[in-house]
């Protein structure tokens, strides 16, 4: 009986971790601007939350941080294949971007 909820957690921690890198990965490096940081993130499946200091137009704002977000997944063990093992499916991610004016 505790074996299925262990393994519930640790597939759920470990999907965690590697969408935490991949977001971290997905981050443009060097400055780029906001609407090719959110359209690229869009593009790579994540759903952008931007957050904004200063009063400028976004057109004259550089993005400050790409922080991981939430990531929804469902487990269970009704996908074709999966037989009776626990299948973990990622049905939305997000990311927060973090832009100065």
């Amino acid at each position: 009986m505790t074996k299925l909820p262990i393994t519930a957690v640790i597939a759920g921690t470990l999907s965690a971790a590697a969408l935490t890198v991949a977001a971290a990965a997905a981050a443009p490096s060097g400055p780029s601007s906001v609407d090719q940081t959110v359209n690229q993130l869009k593009a790579d499946g994540y759903i952008v939350i931007v957050n904004k200091v200063g009063a400028a137009p976004v057109d004259q704002c550089t993005v400050a941080a790409v922080r991981p977000g939430q990531t929804y997944s469902r487990s269970d063990s009704g996908t074709p294949g999966a037989q009776n093992n626990i299948h973990t499916t990622v049905t939305a991610k997000t990311v927060f971007v973090d832009i100065a004016c």
